[in-house]
């Protein structure tokens, strides 16, 4: 079974933290939230809290795939956590699955993970894509980095996740059963 942590700090987005959450768990991806905080309680941008299932400092390394919500001030909570840094940056170097939503691939863009790489990134501030061609599609996979836009595509952006880690059957069926349409 394919593990995904899911990272959340003071200030996330909830739709991109808890929608690919879901939508891996029902694609059978042993998928968990993980609290950079110290506490497992986390409140999100708009008062929402969240029990996550590990703290940091609980995880394995050998995760098949990182994934970042954005939010604010949640984004710049993770990008200023160490540990998590150097997780990413490990992951990337070692060709896993590196994915963020909104406005958290500007951590990708602050560690040059997708320096050379095409990448999206919420509506404004491409300027910290560093070094990526921006691009305004939903969903940008571009080798083993994924990223998104913004809440309202949290949807498109699991079912990429859980695609790519499982096949286009199993996330053609999550798809039917969430009676999603793209527009």
């Amino acid at each position: 079974m394919k593990k995904v942590y899911v990272f959340l700090a003071e200030g996330f987005e909830e739709m991109e933290a808890v929608t690919p959450i879901d939508l891996l768990r029902r694609a059978g991806v042993d998928a968990k939230l993980v609290s950079v905080t110290g506490n497992r309680a986390v409140t999100g941008a708009h008062g929402v809290t969240y029990l996550a299932d590990l703290l940091f400092e609980e995880i394995e390394e050998d995760a098949d795939m990182l994934v970042l919500p954005g939010g604010l001030p949640g984004t710049t909570n993770l990008q200023a956590h160490e540990g998590l840094t150097r997780l990413l940056l490990k992951q990337h170097e070692a060709h896993k699955w590196v994915a963020a939503i909104c406005a958290a691939p500007m951590v990708l863009g602050a560690l040059g993970i997708v320096k050379d790489r095409h990448a999206t990134i919420y509506p404004g501030i491409e300027d910290k894509l560093i070094g990526a061609a921006p691009l305004t599609d939903e969903v940008v996979v571009d080798g083993n980095v994924i990223t998104s836009r913004a809440p309202g595509t949290a949807i498109p952006f699991a079912i990429a996740l859980a695609e790519l880690l499982t096949d286009e059957k199993t996330a053609a069926a999550l798809t039917e059963d969430l009676v999603f349409r793209k527009a």
